[in-house]
């Protein structure tokens, strides 16, 4: 009998498996650094995404953050149960194509965005990169790069997965064009993803130019869960951040 082939690059990065282990060490490096750049002060700031998700945990004091580690923990074990039939193979050079391709998504995406959006509003195209604005730039190079990293995890979680993810799944019930349901899904998604961005003491100052790009990425990011996985997504998200906060970019 034929022994099935193995998974493909292409076909295991998008798994579960490796969207996982993937996100595992952005969940590593923010919670560990933002500890750090927060020192002791009182008053953590934190990723907006991040303080949802451990909203529900607040109970446990202290004991939360322990909580959500046996959470990440169990999530993975699930994950790989579910996926152990599919003998996906853990290879160590897929992760490092996973930064490579999430790098070109990062630059490349931001890039046709940005020029898009530069086109319709009369604005440098370097200025649509920036999303570091108004109250954030209080904040020092450190703690903006761990909150980028931050950004790329817990939005991608709640945006992607969760909205998108979860509309979807409703809608589809709902609709006989799957194709539309995510279509729909989709753009709500983004919409509010762009929106929450001006929401908060560290929010930005609205204007439609920024609105827009954000819209757009979000709609991209959309596009890079749906056909890449979430690892690609949520270091597609990371990096792009990352770049923007140390100038690398824009």
């Amino acid at each position: 009998m034929e022994q099935p082939k193995s998974p493909t690059y292409f076909q295991a990065s998008r798994t579960g498996t490796y969207g996982f282990l993937a996100a595992l060490p952005l969940f590593l490096l923010y919670e560990v650094l933002i500890l750090f750049v927060n020192g002791n002060e009182i008053s953590q700031i934190r990723v907006g995404a991040d303080l949802w998700i451990k909203q529900p945990l607040a109970f446990l004091g202290g004991r939360g953050t322990f909580a959500l580690g046996l959470l990440v923990l169990g999530i993975g074990v699930v994950i790989f149960i579910r996926e152990r039939k599919k003998k996906i193979p853990l290879r160590a050079a897929y992760f490092g194509m996973i930064l490579g391709e999430s790098t070109i998504y990062a630059v490349g995406v931001a890039l046709l965005i940005s020029t898009l959006v530069s086109l319709v509003f009369s604005i440098a195209p370097q200025e649509m990169a920036f999303i570091a604005q108004d109250a954030t730039r209080q904040l020092g190079s450190g703690m903006l790069i761990v909150l980028s990293i931050g950004a790329g995890l817990y939005e991608e979680l709640i945006f992607r997965v969760v909205l998108v993810g979860g509309l979807f799944w409703v809608l589809q019930s709902l609709v006989k064009s799957k194709n539309t349901a995510y279509i729909v899904a989709a753009i709500v998604g983004a919409l509010l993803f762009s929106s929450v961005h001006y929401v908060g003491a560290l929010g930005d100052t609205f204007t439609m130019s920024s609105f827009v790009f954000r819209f757009l990425f979000g709609l991209a990011l959309n596009g890079i869960f749906l056909v890449r996985g979430f690892g690609v997504a949520a270091w597609t998200h990371a990096i792009y951040d990352v770049l923007v906060v140390t100038q690398m970019f824009g």
